[in-house]
């Protein structure tokens, strides 16, 4: 059971991934965004390079107040893309 919604790990390098105002409040949660796998319905700010590569520097939604909420809102999707991939 997760006990936290907000996890800080500002001893990683890479700390904080993406460019942010206040590194205070940046989660590191989902340090992998678990919603990466829907591609195009994932609901974040995200362009495809010219290699077919999803790039989501740009998104902050997993990081943010409510990116937790909002992955778990995505989680039946997730599931039903593991089902037909299984």
């Amino acid at each position: 059971m997760i006990t936290s919604k907000f996890i800080s790990n500002s001893d990683c390098p890479y700390f904080p991934c993406h460019k942010v105002e206040d590194d205070k409040v940046f989660n590191c949660l989902f340090c992998y965004c678990p919603l990466y796998a829907l591609g195009s319905k994932c609901g974040g700010d995200y362009v495809y390079l010219e290699n077919g590569t999803k790039d989501c520097s740009k998104c902050r939604i997993p990081h943010e107040e409510g990116g937790y909420e909002f992955v778990l809102s995505k989680a039946d999707e997730v599931i039903e893309l593991a089902k037909i991939n299984k």
